[in-house]
This record gives structure tokens, C-alpha cells and sequence, in this order.
């Protein structure tokens, strides 16, 4: 309590150094909305199919959409910025293109798993450095060139052909379990989750990740490396974009240099519809989380029906709109 005395009136006034707990502000926020349809999802799954409420159907049922979703933890930080990247596709064609070219020539396979990984990590550098070099250029002009490069340096490399014949062992990335029942792909995903949402929200790398985002010129002149931060960040993506070409061309046992077409979409989506804001600074992680497994189980229950992937784009359209409508209606909160 704080008095103060003027003629004789004492001001009684308190003095709160924290923010009230508001129960409403708690509810109305983007993940809990992303959780009703993600429940959703499920009894609707359950009703169109009776095969879909098995606990190791839906545990198999990751392995079909998380090998994309390790690129959207990455993304995730590229569209807080207010920018985006959409090479990704291409960048994982190239990575896997040149991991099964080297393997055939004979490099061992543990290197040419290494030569991916450094294959990602250079094509997101160079997303990075045009970034930060040209800035009267949109992030998105950039990566549209680097999508079309990396893509036709891949065609050049294996034309339109397949590679494979990878080791046995190299399977176990797409299809292998951990104690039989969980998918190692799962595992390695909930890995990252939580390395990426630590980095995100309780260091203070991700603090000037949401600075930049909201105010990048504001952000320089307070001593922040924008550049610096900006390239790390593209280069993650690049590197995240080479692991998942891990685990799908350990699914598939071949490559061919138009995989992956169409990844930077479901990607953004995931993104997007995660309570991430395409104009920068805003959004959290386990949104970014809710929408991947949303996303991933609607393709799958819908698929156990037949349903035509036009008619679950359209699904997956609607829920975005839906967002996007309702984040500019602001009944919703995705604030950091």
C-alpha cells in the first residue's frame, strides 16, 4: 500500500506488480479451439470408419504425415519472423537425390546421411544469405527461385529416373518401431517437438525470434542481430527440410527428383492453422503441434473411407479460412 497525502486527501492506492489471472482469457485461446477439433476429428473418423479408434492404427497413422512435420517446427520460427520459405519441397528432393546418387557410387550410407543433412543445411544458408543481402526482395520471391533451383539441380543430377537399393537398416527411419508397438518416427518427432518448443519459448533466442517478428527495424536499433538470427533460422529449415527427406525416402526405398512436391503447402498449413500469424510475431508451439496431428489424422480417417484427396484438400481449405476468420475476428488469443 502506497499513501499519499495532497491538502489533506490521502490516496490509498495498490500497487499490482502482476497481471490477474483472467479464467475467460484462459479458455479463449487458440489451443483449446484447436483441441475441440482435434476431439473432433476423431469422433467424426470413428463414426466414418470402425477401424479408426484403435490405439495401434492411429499410432501407425503418424508415420503417414510426420515425416513433413519435422519441417513445420522449423517454419514455425520463418513465419513468426513474417516470412516464409517455400523451397522446401525442393530442397528435400535435392538432399535425397544426392544421398542416393553418392550411395550407388559407393560412399558408405552413414556419410551419405551425412551429405544430406549438409545438402539441407546449405540450400536453407543460401536462402538465408538472400534474404538478409537483398532485402527489397520478399522472402518469398527468394525461396520461389531457390524452389525451382533446387528442383531442376536435382532433375539434372537423376534426371527423371529413380534411385534406391539402400540397406536394410535404412528402413527402420520410416517403419521401425520401439518395442514393436511405437513408431520410431513418433519418437524422434516428439524429440524435436520439445528441443524446438524450449528454444522457441524459454530462451532467449525465441524472444528475439517474437521481436523481430513484430518489429525487425525497432529490433536492430535495441542491439538485436536480425541478420544473423534470420539466417540460423532459414538454415534450421534447410536442415529440417534434409531430415525429413530421411524419413521419406526411408518409406518409400527410392527416390526420384519430384518428391515432396506440394510439402511447403501442407507445411504452411499446418503452420497456419496452428495460430501462427503470416504477419509476424505471433503464435506458439503446441498450437503449431495440435494442427499437425489435426491435419494428419483428418487425411488418414477420411483415406480409410475413400474419400478423394481433391475433397480433403477442400477440408483442410475450410479449416484454414475458418482460422484466418476467426484470428481477425480476435475472439481468440495466440499471443506468446
Amino acid at each position: 500500500m502506497v499513501n499519499n497525502s495532497n491538502n489533506g486527501i490521502t490516496l490509498n492506492r495498490e500497487i499490482k506488480s502482476e497481471k490477474e489471472f483472467s479464467l475467460k482469457k484462459f479458455f479463449f485461446q487458440w489451443e483449446w479451439l484447436l483441441f475441440l477439433i482435434f476431439i473432433a476429428i476423431h469422433i467424426i473418423n470413428s463414426q466414418l470408419s470402425p477401424y479408426y479408434l484403435n490405439t495401434y492404427t492411429l499410432l501407425d497413422a503418424t508415420m503417414t504425415f510426420l515425416d513433413k512435420a519435422f519441417i513445420a517446427l522449423s517454419m514455425t520460427f520463418v513465419i513468426i519472423f513474417g516470412d516464409i520459405d517455400i523451397s522446401v519441397g525442393s530442397t528435400i528432393a535435392l538432399a535425397s537425390v544426392i544421398m542416393a546418387v553418392l550411395y550407388n557410387a559407393g560412399l558408405p550410407m552413414p556419410l551419405a546421411i551425412l551429405v544430406c543433412l549438409l545438402v539441407g543445411v546449405i540450400a536453407g544458408f543460401i536462402n538465408g544469405i538472400l534474404i538478409v543481402k537483398f532485402k527489397e526482395l520478399s522472402a518469398v520471391i527468394v525461396t520461389l527461385s531457390t524452389m525451382i533451383l533446387y528442383r531442376g539441380i536435382a532433375y539434372i543430377i537423376l534426371e527423371n529416373q529413380a534411385s534406391g537399393g539402400f540397406p536394410m537398416w535404412f528402413n527402420f527411419l520410416g517403419w521401425g518401431y520401439i518395442k514393436t508397438i511405437i513408431p520410431f518416427i513418433l519418437v524422434a518427432f516428439i524429440i524435436a517437438a520439445v528441443i524446438f518448443y524450449v528454444l522457441l519459448h524459454k530462451t532467449t533466442f525465441g524472444r528475439k525470434v517474437y521481436a523481430i517478428g513484430n518489429n525487425d527495424v525497432a529490433s536492430l536499433f535495441s542491439g538485436v542481430k536480425v541478420d544473423k538470427i534470420k539466417i540460423i533460422v532459414f538454415t534450421l529449415n534447410g536442415l529440417m527440410a534434409a531430415i525429413a527427406a530421411l524419413f521419406l525416402t526411408s518409406k518409400m526405398g527410392s527416390t526420384r527428383p519430384n518428391i515432396a512436391s506440394g510439402y511447403e503447402l501442407d507445411v504452411i498449413a499446418m503452420v497456419v492453422l496452428g495460430g501462427v500469424s503470416t504477419s509476424g510475431g505471433k503464435g506458439r508451439m503446441i498450437g503449431v503441434l495440435l494442427s499437425i496431428f489435426i491435419i494428419g489424422f483428418l487425411r488418414y480417417g477420411l483415406g480409410l473411407v475413400n474419400v478423394p484427396d481433391q475433397v480433403i484438400l477442400i477440408v483442410i481449405g475450410i479449416l484454414l479460412i475458418f482460422s484466418v476468420m476467426l484470428s481477425n475476428l480476435k475472439l481468440f488469443s495466440n499471443k506468446s
